[in-house]
């Protein structure tokens, strides 16, 4: 008998095609909206193609904040909320990677629900306690426009920065009414920070193979992800539109993924490393993934057979673990391969450790995490 599942499909009206993302008043009407607050961080308020939809935005009564940052801040989010309520916002735009996206959930949380963003928050208490809050109330929609492949648009959860730590929250209602994927937002993005984003997104689709929350519907969209993520990594076969094309897909369908299966430790030791550093979550992910991998591996071997088999075929390689072919595909394609590189100390990492056992990934890993020396054995070998 198949194991039992449970997940939600977060109603969300997609597109994906070149120039679809002009398409955005039309979505922004077919809403019932007319007063849109859009976020999207400084590099992406300086392209051209900010620029095309802005001029096509001059119907709409608009709230721009250009200055997302990395990794969201609370206290922004809490500051733009109060400029948005008075504005009398009835929409979200989120133009941009994981970081607006998610700051634009969090907007949407506490334009609905009011208090502090804390207030909202998801506890974890180790080993496996995960307590989320009810919240209700009717969210503004959120209308994205990703430009990397973190998947963030599809997901219920996000995490925003605040004191070195990552608050992270859930709310079914909170992942994009409407998802306009056009690969040409990319240009603008640099390669190689684009394909430390798609290392993101393997990563939710390895987490999502072996996640205690895992199930038959998230497995067969991951290993279609994961194909994908191998074509677009695969360097010299394909022009760099082409590349753009499949790693931009690839990490929608990993967002899928993502709030399907959720994630483990991995994305638990990047949340401490981004919160606590300010390193990029892409390339956070890039150095760690093979480490937590391998950590996994002795629990979830099997479950990550199928994974090593549609990598090694679409790259006519033959690695023996899931773990070396992440770790070469880096190494190919020039993305970071040691904490060291990101600025991270050996004097870093028994924090770092010692904050990842609060962190609510750890209860769906499939090898139980004992305690920090687990982390920091892992941390080490990233060093």
């Amino acid at each position: 008998m198949a194991a039992s599942f449970d997940y939600c499909l977060f109603g969300a009206h997609v597109r994906f095609g070149a120039g679809c993302a002009f398409d955005l008043p039309g979505e922004i009407r077919a809403l019932g909206c007319r007063r849109p607050a859009i976020l999207m961080q400084q590099r992406m308020a300086e392209t051209r193609g900010w620029s095309l939809l802005r001029d096509r935005l001059r119907e709409f009564e608009t709230l721009v904040f250009s200055a997302i940052p990395a990794h969201g801040s609370v206290e922004l989010i809490e500051s733009i909320a109060a400029q948005a309520s008075a504005f009398g916002c009835d929409s979200i735009v989120a133009i941009g990677g994981g970081s607006v996206s998610d700051s634009a959930k969090a907007l949407a949380m506490l334009l609905s629900e009011g208090g502090r963003l804390a207030d909202h928050a998801t506890r974890f208490t180790p080993p496996s306690t995960l307590e989320i809050p009810l919240r209700t109330r009717p969210k503004p929609p959120i209308i994205a426009l990703p430009a990397t492949a973190s998947g963030a648009e599809l997901t219920p959860s996000f995490g925003i920065r605040e004191d070195g730590h990552k608050l992270l929250f859930w709310n079914r209602n909170l992942s994009s009414r409407t998802v306009l994927i056009d690969p040409a937002l990319s240009r603008d993005v640099p390669l190689g920070l684009l394909r430390e984003t798609g290392m993101n997104g393997l990563a939710h689709c390895l987490e999502g193979l072996y996640s205690r929350n895992r199930s038959i519907v998230a497995d067969g969209i991951a290993l279609q992800s994961l194909r994908l993520f191998a074509e677009g990594f695969a360097d010299g076969s394909l022009d760099e539109d082409g590349q753009r094309e499949r790693i931009v897909l690839a990490g929608h369908l990993s967002g899928m993924v993502l709030s399907m299966a959720r994630s483990c430790l991995h994305h638990a030791i990047c949340h401490v490393i981004g919160a606590r550093h300010g390193v990029r979550h892409g390339a956070a992910n890039t150095v760690i993934l093979p480490f937590a991998l391998r950590f996994n591996e002795q629990a979830a071997g099997a479950l990550l057979a199928p994974a090593l088999a549609v990598l090694n075929q679409v790259s006519g390689t033959r690695h023996e673990s899931v773990a070396d072919w992440v770790k070469a595909a880096a190494l190919r394609l020039g993305l970071p391969a040691s904490l060291s590189e990101l600025g991270i100390t050996e004097a870093d990492l028994p924090a770092i450790a010692e904050q990842t056992m609060g962190e609510r990934g750890l209860a769906l890993n499939p090898r139980a995490v004992k305690g920090s020396q687990d982390v920091l054995s892992i941390l080490r070998q990233a060093l």
